[in-house]
């Protein structure tokens, strides 16, 4: 075995390694969260190279981002193979299909490509005689997009989607009309969608046998990452390069399927060793993103999912250090509970964490506007994933223009981020004067991480600079931004952080109401396995009993387990009962007095404080109790912690209550306890001394 081979073995587990040295042909590995599939896959790659088994430009790897796409190729030349194709299925069409335009669509060149549906899916329902609200062309545009994904024809939809037992945005008939028209629409302009795009390039190899023959002596051995979110049509297009061969390696993680509302489907995933007699199956399940406090929770949720694709769920061993474990903290409403989320990003970046580092994930997109105002006002930088494309940005297409403008000036500057800062003074960026929390700061940070990739070229003119930037852009293959990120879970898929807040775990949102059948529930569990295996070290559940402060109370997630073995699984109950003078039993919350979290356990009710807020304690004040205590129990012929336990007379001490009705607010002092020990607790409190009685059968409390 050559050298660069054996190198890239080193290191890898007995189950990597099983996958990377697999034979050719057929394999499937499934691999859990965290457990190094990239790595896995990249080393296949490279070590079927390097031992001259294939040839690299006979490789193509597909993913499903093209910052997925742009790790893979980043890592095959680490490893010393370059020349390997890494591309997204639609990047992969579109190349073969404008190679082979002139003979797949006689002489004329490839149709334009609409990259947004909404215009002409708003003609199209004004054809089809019905006004649209914005949203709801969207919804349309989404709903033609699962369709088209599924290789359902405008006709057959009404039919198609009853038997898939989906709900459309409107009547299933004027949806097939508005679809109808859509394709229509999109023939007169001599346009075409991406869905298109798959669909040609696979009918251009089945209809076009020379075209057939070129693409398969090109690719002969393909690599398929996520490959539980493949919909029909993307499998089709993968059937079609294969043809009658089956060297394939596929990669994926039933427990990850999230995108069915878009076509994806685990089912080419479960149908692979069926499909393919003899394959190879290889599964990753050692965990080497999260701690084992992160993967004993993930393992937990996942461990109560139900149906088909449970047969393929894979139980994570975390091989780091231990860590924190994960907290579960509740709020009276959501105001609060973003204003506790911002306020412990600030603490975690005051402490040394990068705020890029952090992210806040949320079931929907609308949930972003709180937790953005919440992280402005605490003067937190931020990062909204997934909204408008970074090189699209009118700030950053300013600063390009800017540096683009740069090289005609004579300047000479002592580096390559000197040259860029100053020719971004032309935008007034400058590099010591961020601006606060919000919009402003996001568009500071935008600037800041094109000047942070000067570090990755520091060799670079300002030419060859301009021209990463422009590569990049083409790519989508984006910088990192240094802010705390804000991000949907299902945009947070493939993405990881050291610490990670789950916010807004409540039912109706996670799931969400929308979620009616068993399987669009097991999905949702599955989003929040998703979520929960981003986080490498820290993780913060949290939900509002409120959307609003005196709203309607919700219940929590169903999906959560309890974090806190002393508390049955099934419960998670943030509120306590509190008997008013009359004898009516009332439930109310109880709220740390340190961060307003809702607490949940009882120790840390008692407390009134969250286990991990800082302590206030009168140590002072803790020993004179426990004189006062003993000599009760002394007198009364009792065990001590009959008279008060050692958490009650801590709370004491912490919580130093002045009043009657602010020692009944400590649990575990209920009325017999407070009219037998109230006023002589008080009086300590306030300062009194503790001395014997004698002959008494109380302890006597002398004032200062």
């Amino acid at each position: 075995m050559p050298s660069a081979a054996r190198a890239v073995l080193a290191g890898l587990d007995d189950e990597q390694r099983a996958a990377v040295t697999a034979p050719a042909g057929p394999v499937c590995i499934l691999a859990g969260a965290g457990t190094g599939k990239t790595r896995a896959i990249t080393a296949r790659i490279a070590y079927r190279v390097l031992t001259g088994e294939v040839r690299p430009q006979h490789v193509l790897a597909v993913t499903f981002t093209n910052r997925a796409a742009a790790e893979m190729r980043s890592r095959l030349s680490a490893l010393g193979v370059p020349g390997v194709q890494a591309r997204t299925f639609h990047a992969a069409a579109l190349r073969q299909l404008r190679y082979f335009a002139a003979r797949l669509f006689v002489g004329r060149e490839l149709p334009e490509l609409v990259e947004s549906k909404g215009r002409l899916v708003g003609l199209a329902a004004s054809r089809a005689g019905l006004r649209l609200e914005r949203t709801m062309a969207r919804d349309l545009a989404s709903e033609i997009e699962w369709a088209k994904s599924c290789l359902i024809e405008p006709t057959e939809y009404p039919i198609e989607v009853a038997k898939a037992g989906r709900e459309p945005p409107i009547d299933a008939e004027k949806m097939s009309a508005v679809f109808v028209e859509y394709e229509r629409v999109k023939r007169t302009a001599g346009t075409i969608d991406f869905e298109d795009l798959l669909r040609a390039a696979a009918w251009g190899i089945d209809l076009h046998s020379d075209v057939a023959e070129q693409i398969r002596a090109q690719y002969r051995h393909f690599v398929v990452d996520e490959y539980q979110d493949v919909n029909p049509v993307q499998q089709k297009l993968l059937d079609a390069w294969l043809g009658y061969r089956d060297d394939v390696t596929v990669v994926g993680d039933a427990s990850q399927t999230i995108y069915s509302f878009t076509g994806a489907s685990s089912e080419h995933l479960i149908d692979f060793p069926r499909r393919f007699r003899g394959a190879t199956v290889v599964r990753l399940v050692r965990d080497y993103r999260s701690t084992p406090q992160v993967v004993g929770l993930a393992n937990d949720v996942i461990g109560q999912a139900r149906g088909e694709l449970a047969r393929l769920r894979l139980k994570l061993v975390g091989q780091r250090a231990p860590g924190p474990e994960p907290e579960l903290r509740a709020y009276p409403d959501e105001p609060a509970e973003a204003s506790a989320v911002a306020r412990r990003c600030a603490e975690l970046i005051a402490a040394g964490l990068p705020a890029k580092e952090i992210a806040i994930l949320f079931r929907a997109n609308a949930q972003s506007e709180a937790y953005e105002e919440a992280l402005a006002e605490a003067g937190v930088p931020y990062v909204v994933h997934g909204g408008e494309r970074f090189f699209e940005r009118a700030e950053v297409r300013q600063a390009m223009v800017a540096l683009r403008a740069a090289t005609r000036t004579e300047e000479v500057y002592p580096s390559l981020r000197d040259t860029v800062v100053a020719a971004l003074e032309a935008v007034k960026w400058r590099p010591d004067r961020p601006p606060g929390g919000g919009a402003a700061r996001e568009q500071w940070e935008a600037l800041a991480a094109l000047v942070a990739l000067t570090d990755e070229h520091p060799d670079h003119t300002l030419v060859e600079f301009n021209s990463e930037l422009a590569r990049r852009a083409a790519a989508q293959h984006v910088p990192v931004l240094d802010g705390v990120t804000l991000s949907s879970l299902h945009s947070a898929k493939g993405l990881e952080w050291d610490a990670v807040f789950l916010v807004g775990l409540v039912e109706g949102m996670l799931p969400t109401a929308y979620a009616k059948s068993p399987e669009a529930l097991e999905e949702e569990r599955r989003l929040l396995y998703v979520g929960i295996t981003r986080a490498r070290q820290w993780l913060w559940l949290s939900y509002a009993g409120a959307r609003a402060p005196g709203g309607r109370q919700r219940r929590a997630c169903r999906f959560l387990p309890s974090l806190n073995p002393d508390r049955p699984k099934t419960r998670m109950a943030a509120v306590r009962t509190k008997r008013d003078p009359d004898g009516t039993r009332r439930r109310v919350l109880v709220s740390c007095r340190v961060c307003g979290a809702t607490l949940l356990s009882g120790g840390d009710r008692k407390l009134g404080r969250c286990a991990g807020c800082p302590s206030d304690l009168d140590e002072e004040l803790l020993e004179r109790l426990h004189e006062w205590r003993a000599n009760r129990a002394g007198a009364q012929k009792l065990p001590a912690f009959v008279v008060f336990t050692d958490a009650t007379l801590t709370a004491l001490a912490e919580r130093r209550p002045a009043s009657t009705e602010e020692l009944a607010g400590i649990a575990g002092i209920g009325p017999r306890k407070l009219t037998m020990y109230g006023p002589e607790v008080l009086a300590i409190v306030a300062g009194a001394t503790v001395g014997p009685r004698p002959g008494g059968d109380a302890a006597e409390v002398e004032d200062l």
